[in-house]
C-alpha cells in the first residue's frame, strides 16, 4: 500500500490515505487517483512508513519541508534541535547511555531519571 499526506496552504499535514498499489504505480498516479476520488485539486506528497521516501513517515501536524524534501514533526521543546541529516528533533544534550530509563527536563535541559 502507498501512503500520501494532504498538506494545507502552510505545507502542514491535514491528513494521511492509502492507496493501493496497483493505483499508485508512480506518486503522480496516486495524487490523481486521490483527487480525482475527491474532486479536488490538493497537494499530496508521497511518504513511507520506513523513511524511504521524504526522510519520517508523515503525520498529522507534520510539516512538509520543500527544500528539505522531508517530513518534520512538530517540535517537542523549545531547545531542541533539528538533525538536518534526519529531519527528526534531538535534544541538546544526548539521551544517557546506562541503561536506566530518563525523561526530558525543559527547565532544565537535561535527561531527569525516571
Amino acid at each position: 500500500m502507498a501512503h500520501f499526506a494532504k498538506l494545507n496552504s502552510d505545507n502542514i499535514v491535514e491528513r494521511v490515505e492509502v492507496v493501493s498499489n496497483d493505483v499508485a504505480t508512480t506518486e503522480k498516479a496516486g495524487v490523481d487517483f486521490l483527487n480525482n476520488f475527491y474532486d479536488t485539486n490538493d497537494v499530496w506528497k508521497q511518504t513511507s512508513y520506513n523513511g524511504n521516501i521524504r526522510k519520517n513517515y508523515a503525520g498529522v501536524g507534520y510539516t512538509y519541508d520543500e527544500t528539505k524534501d522531508a517530513f518534520i514533526s512538530p517540535k517537542s521543546f523549545n531547545s531542541w534541535i533539528l538533525n538536518d541529516d534526519t529531519c527528526r528533533w534531538e535534544a541538546p544534550v544526548a539521551y544517557p547511555d546506562d541503561g536506566e530509563q530518563y525523561k526530558w527536563n525543559e527547565d532544565t535541559t537535561s535527561w531527569d531519571a525516571v
